[in-house]
């Protein structure tokens, strides 16, 4: 039974799968307490990063860890009163530092990485919004070649699942890309992928041409879930009950607490994002580049270079901290130091962190309850292939792929 489908959240996946679904002949309606892509789907590095699929937590996390927090130049920013209620979810996500587990959670992101660029075109070419898609190569820039072959880990990791780097070293880096400051001497150069040139605009668009195609978009707060019979029969919200025949939990870190009222206790956790758009800026990398010694992205934009990639834990709550901003910005006249700007906007956010690093998509039970959220630092890259495949199982089409990986009871 397909009938009518409530999409919750109109973030790039929420909205995608309102697309696809649309697309099917399902009924749809997306409820969001914000604007489409005014979220997270809005504050993030715009790369479509099909090679984004080794997690951060791979082996040896554990003894770097305090290192890191205590190098006021790494950007891992812990909020300390936070700590005892980050502690059951932090234990969770170290258990997985290790080969075994990170080599099985990188086949998984894989799969719905891989192809992002051909994904995005599917959801958006029809519907005439292939501009917004950029294809381009995806730089990594490093200080030295011995900087970059630390890194053989993850670079391997990539090479098994079919991402290979073209190096450029020496005075052909700044040949290549002459923003670049004179200690980078290394750069890692990826094939095969985009950026979008305005994320928040790109989800915007997706959203009017979702009610082009006759779907409808309902600004509320959902509080609870009416079950009959185990199953989804309606969302109760701020501006009254809607029914539905299917459920779609696509509204990131704020799914916890709705799979909650499902008895299902997902241990996820808020990574708080921070960027800076340098606005109408000038001595900025062409293409998305990764600055690895700042762990940041850089990619131009519409509005001018945003740069992005500080990572904060301190929940849902805490106010924007001054350090995480200072340290991005410093960074980043590092890695550009011809760069200028007229004008610089700061942004806060908060990503979704399941402790495996694995989204949840699939059907909790038989409740018409599908999950497409957890999708941690790949939101933007994986959320058209998430909406594809959600749409797939509510329309009763079987996948292609296998979704165990990331079943939302696999935490049970």
């Amino acid at each position: 039974m397909t009938g009518h489908c409530v999409v919750i959240g109109a973030g790039i996946v929420g909205v995608s799968t309102a697309i696809w679904l649309r697309r099917a002949g399902v009924e749809v309606t997306v409820i969001d307490r914000g604007a489409p892509g005014t979220g997270t789907s809005h504050g993030n590095a715009g790369v479509l990063a099909s090679c984004a699929m080794v997690p951060v937590t791979g082996p040896g996390l554990l003894r770097k860890a305090p290192g890191m927090l205590l190098d006021r130049d790494f950007p891992l920013f812990l909020r300390w009163s936070y700590l005892p209620r980050l502690l059951p979810w932090l234990r969770k996500y170290l258990a997985v530092a290790n080969d075994t587990d990170t080599r099985r959670i990188a086949k998984g992101l894989t799969t719905i990485t891989a192809d992002s660029v051909e994904q995005h075109k599917s959801l958006c070419d029809e519907l005439g919004l292939g501009d917004w898609v950029s294809e381009s190569e995806y730089c990594f820039a490093y200080n030295s070649r011995a900087a970059f072959e630390a890194e053989h880990y993850v670079w391997e990791l990539r090479k098994e699942a079919g991402f290979e780097p073209r190096l450029i070293e020496g005075a052909e880096v700044h040949d290549y890309e002459p923003a670049l400051g004179p200690q980078i001497n290394t750069l890692a150069v990826m094939k095969d992928h985009g950026f979008i040139r305005s994320p928040g605009g790109y989800v915007q668009a997706l959203a009017k041409a979702f009610e082009g195609m006759g779907g409808t978009i309902m600004k509320a707060e959902v509080k609870d879930f009416d079950l009959f019979g185990g199953q989804v029969r309606g969302v109760q919200t701020s501006v009254g009950t809607v029914p539905c025949d299917n459920l779609v939990l696509a509204t990131g870190v704020w799914s916890k607490p709705l799979m909650k009222k499902l008895g299902l206790n997902i241990p996820l956790e808020a990574e708080r994002g921070y960027h800076i758009v340098f606005e109408d800026a000038s001595g900025g990398p062409a293409r998305p580049t990764m600055i690895a010694s700042g762990k940041f992205v850089a990619t131009p934009m519409e509005q001018g270079l945003r740069c992005a990639g500080i990572v904060e834990l301190g929940g849902l709550e805490a106010g924007p901290s001054p350090a995480p901003l200072a340290l991005l910005r410093r960074q980043a006249r590092a890695a550009f130091p011809g760069l200028k700007a007229t004008n610089e906007i700061e942004w806060l956010g908060h990503r979704p962190a399941p402790s495996d690093s694995l989204p949840l998509i699939g059907e909790v039970g038989n409740s018409r309850v599908f999950t497409a959220f957890g999708h941690h630092h790949i939101g933007l890259t994986g959320g058209p292939k998430t909406g594809r495949l959600v749409a797939g199982l509510i329309t009763g089409q079987a996948p292609n792929t296998d979704l165990t990986p990331y079943h939302p009871q696999r935490f049970d």
